[in-house]
This record gives structure tokens, C-alpha cells and sequence, in this order.
């Protein structure tokens, strides 16, 4: 099957561009047909993929700039399938949320920045040239900064600017660490090619530095302990559906970074700092289950909980056991993680619609016995985010932790105390949203029709992959398999 991906790539932003040159009421449907579109195609991927090859499949090469050795080139391996199958999912439904529940203001310029803004993570996800990562990893920055600082809250502006300063010291670094790492590759001629540069390995000493640079380029954009001054005001700030896909897809960008560029290219230096990235990774798992516990504002408690699961994820990464069972692990839950944070920040908008606007978790409550639909859909997601068994999360944390257990026990041991508290935090936030005593500004109604259109579809993927999570796994196997290698020095099979 002939899969363009160019065409999954920027349909997203030419139709949403073409929206905003369209009548006001019309924009946000030019965005949603480009969703669609990206979507109807990473679904035929799923579907056509090869998932007992390690190799890059519907590969576009092209020249770019041939001067600098710059290509143009993207790629899908079981690394990136899946979490393009995200992307597309999480835009789609953001698509149709704007469609029926449009911004009250710019509806054009609105609809056009979600529109660059999946294009960007597309390339970020489908780039196989290491300047054209650098490239579409920057550029996510730049519709979410216009965002935020245009319809978010009534601290946008001091968000944005955290936002910034933030993400573009990371950026620069990574910037820098990508031109020295072309230039210092040890072959004929400068190449950006993450394929050609995982081949020619660089000397100990230039990894160690550079992968310093991408790691916290990576580590800042997750966001990680102690890397997360930007996220507080981000996420009070930023606007629910847009925060949304942020949550859910951004922060797994970062990941992906880790295992399509760190581990390949760089395979010493990650030995080398295996123990402190550990650490760093169980130092997030631990202090975002506890500031998760402590909120009483929902949308912390997600950021929060984003900030423990990104933990877990790093750690799976790091595991480097020969198994690579946790690196298997990590790129599960970034699925699982990205297809149950989304909806619950939509929720959140429901139940502040409910409570007078406020978000935070002691004004609601009482809803449920009104609201029995939203209850049950709020509790299948509440569950699928503490990884109970039978949920696609209870396997990605399962094969996370037996990654580290293999590699590093007592840091596996201290890590379980996370599932612990992600099950505490997860059922508080929803008994008191839906069956305490109701708040003095609650009203209690059923979800509408519009808001089940987003929500349904959603809610059954996360039960399509409990139920069938091995597809992923097998997708993703040899790939994995493959990246970790480098660093294990031998093969798994």
C-alpha cells in the first residue's frame, strides 16, 4: 500500500489554512477535515505495517539542503506508528471539540494554530534527519505559546514567558548539541541522518556533552523534576482542549527523543548516565504523585500525575535491561498515558461548567447520581489512569517495573510506591468530583450530545487497547530491541 507521508504530515495545516481563509463559522471545519485526513491515514498504517521489521517503512528521502547535509527525510518504525495513531486520534477529537464548541473569540486564528501545531508534532515524530527534528521540535513551541498567550487565563502572560524561557534554553542546547554531533560524526562528509549517525559513533568525550544538551532539552519539555518550573502556570493557564493534546502528546515527544536519538547515537554516554537519569526519573515519579495528592485544583492534579507517569516512562527507558522489557514498557505507556490524560482534561471542562466555572475539586461533587453517563465515562478513565488490571496501563507499568527490577532493584522498589499513590490521588480527585456532597454552585446535568460525539470515541479506544495492547507491543518490539541494543551490547531475542 503507497502511504504519502508528506500528506499525513502538513494536510493538517493546509486545510486548516484554507479554513482560516474561509468564512468564521467554517474555519474550524477546514482544521477538522485536515485531522481526519491524518488520522485516515495513520489508520491504514496501523493496519498495512510490517511489525516483524526493525526498519523504517514508508521512507520519504529527499534533498533539502544538500550544502549543509540537511535531508528530508521521514520514516515509521514501531518507535514512532503508535504514537503518530495518538496524535492524529487526540487532534481529530480536538478538531470536533472547537467544532462544537468553538473559542468565543479568533475562531480562525485559533483553529489555524492547532493546525500547526499537529503538523509540527507530526514532523517531530515522523523527522529521521536530526536538524529536521530540531526543527519540528522547536516549532511545537510556537503555536502553543500564541495560545496561551490569546485565550488562556488571566496569568497567560507570566505562563507564556516561563513557557518560553523554559523550552528555548532547552531548544538551543539542542540546537548546538545536533550541528556538533553532524559535524563530529566521524565520517566523510557532514550528515544529519539519525540512521547513518547511530552507525558512526562519536568518541566518549563529545557524547558525554552532548548528550547532556539533549537530555535536558528533552527533560525540560516533559516536563521532569527539577525541570518543571514552567509547568504550574502552563497548565492553570493554558486553555482546556488545548492542554489537552499538550499533555497528552508533547510531553511524548520527549520520550521518543530518548529512545530514536539518546539511546542510538549516544550509547556510552547513557550507560555512563544511567544512574542519574534513574534518579532524576524517580525523583519525578515521587514528588508528582505527591503534589497529585495534595492539589485540590484539577488541573494540577493531572499535571502532576503527567509529571509521575512521564517519570515512569523515563524509567523504562533507562532500564537498559537485555530484555529491553522496560524500554517496551515506557513506549506503551506513552500511548496509554496520551489516550487517558486527553479526556480527562475535557472532563474537567464539563465539570467546571457545572460548578460555576471553578476547576477546583471541593467546589464539586453530587453530580454522579444526575450525570450517570459522564460518571461512568469519568470512572473508566479514572480507572485506566491508576493501571488496574486489565487496563493497557496495568501492562505498560508492569513491564516497565520488571525492566527496572531486572536492572536496578532498588530503584524499582522505591518506584512501585508510585502505582501506590497514583490509585490514591486517581480515585480522591474522582469521589470528590462526582459523589461528595455538592458544592453551593453545582448543577448537576447529564453530558450533551456534542460533548458525547468527542468523549465516546475516546473513552472506547482506551478500552480497545486494554483490551488488545499486544498489537502495540509486537509493533513495537523490534524496534525497540533494536535502540537498545547499542547500549547493551548484545542481541535480545
Amino acid at each position: 500500500m503507497t502511504i504519502h507521508l508528506s500528506i499525513l504530515l502538513f494536510f493538517p495545516l493546509v486545510l486548516a489554512t484554507l479554513g482560516a481563509l474561509a468564512p468564521r463559522t467554517l474555519a474550524p471545519y477546514g482544521l477538522l477535515v485536515g485531522a481526519l485526513v491524518s488520522l485516515f491515514y495513520a489508520v491504514l498504517m496501523l493496519f498495512d505495517f510490517d511489525t516483524g521489521s526493525d526498519r523504517l517503512q514508508y521512507l520519504t528521502d529527499d534533498k533539502w539542503i544538500p550544502s549543509l547535509g540537511i535531508r528530508y527525510t521521514l520514516g515509521v518504525d514501531g518507535l514512532n506508528l503508535w504514537l503518530i495513531g495518538l496524535t492524529t486520534l487526540l487532534f481529530a477529537a480536538s478538531a470536533i471539540w472547537i467544532c462544537v464548541r468553538p473559542p468565543d473569540s479568533r475562531v480562525k486564528l485559533y483553529a489555524w494554530w492547532m493546525g500547526l501545531a499537529e503538523t509540527a508534532v507530526l514532523g517531530a515524530f515522523m523527522a529521521q534527519d536530526l536538524i529536521l527534528f530540531v526543527l519540528f521540535f522547536d516549532l511545537m513551541l510556537v503555536p502553543f505559546y500564541f495560545l496561551v498567550g490569546q485565550w488562556g487565563g488571566p496569568d497567560r502572560v507570566a505562563a507564556t514567558f516561563k513557557l518560553v524561557v523554559y523550552t528555548l534554553v532547552g531548544s538551543l542546547l539542542m540546537l548546538a548539541a545536533a550541528v556538533a554531533t553532524g559535524v563530529l560524526a566521524p565520517g566523510a562528509e557532514v550528515t544529519f541522518s539519525i540512521q547513518r549517525l547511530a552507525a558512526e559513533q562519536l568518541g566518549d568525550g563529545p557524547q558525554r556533552w552532548i548528550f547532556v544538551a539533549f537530555a535536558l532539552a528533552f527533560l525540560i519539555k516533559m516536563p521532569a523534576f527539577p525541570f518543571h518550573g514552567w509547568m504550574p502556570d502552563g497548565y492553570r493557564n493554558m486553555p482546556l482542549p488545548v492542554l489537552a493534546v499538550f499533555s497528552a502528546v508533547l510531553s511524548k515527544v520527549a520520550a521518543y527523543g530518548f529512545l530514536r536519538i539518546v539511546l542510538p547515537i549516544f550509547p556510552d554516554a547513557t550507560q555512563d548516565f544511567q544512574l542519574i537519569m534513574l534518579l532524576l526519573a524517580l525523583a519525578s515519579v515521587l514528588y508528582g504523585s505527591a503534589q497529585a495528592f495534595t492539589q485540590t485544583n484539577a488541573r494540577l492534579i493531572l499535571g502532576y500525575s503527567s509529571m509521575a507517569q512521564l517519570g515512569f516512562i523515563t524509567l523504562g527507558i533507562f532500564a537498559l535491561d537485555r530484555a529491553a522489557q522496560g524500554a517496551q514498557g515506557a513506549l506503551l505507556q506513552a500511548v496509554n498515558h496520551g489516550l487517558v490524560v486527553a479526556p480527562l482534561f475535557l472532563i474537567i471542562v464539563l465539570l467546571a461548567a457545572r460548578t460555576g466555572g471553578s476547576e477546583d475539586i471541593r467546589d464539586m461533587g453530587g453530580i454522579a447520581s444526575r450525570a450517570p453517563v459522564l460518571a461512568a465515562l469519568f470512572m473508566i478513565v479514572t480507572l485506566a489512569t491508576l493501571a488496574m488490571p486489565g487496563s493497557a496501563n496495568f501492562v505498560g507499568e508492569f513491564l516497565i517495573l520488571l525492566g527496572v527490577f531486572n536492572s536496578k532493584l532498588v530503584i524499582a522498589l522505591i518506584a512501585s510506591t508510585g502505582v501506590i499513590l497514583a490509585s490514591v490521588y486517581a480515585l480522591r480527585m474522582y469521589i470528590r468530583a462526582m459523589h461528595n456532597r455538592a458544592g453551593p454552585t453545582v448543577t448537576s446535568a447529564e453530558m450533551s450530545l456534542r460533548d458525547a460525539v468527542v468523549l465516546v470515541p475516546l473513552v472506547l479506544a482506551i478500552l480497545a487497547f486494554a483490551v488488545y495492547p499486544q498489537q502495540a507491543v509486537k509493533a513495537g518490539e523490534p524496534a525497540v530491541k533494536s535502540v537498545t541494543k547499542a547500549v547493551t551490547g548484545t542481541a535480545t531475542r
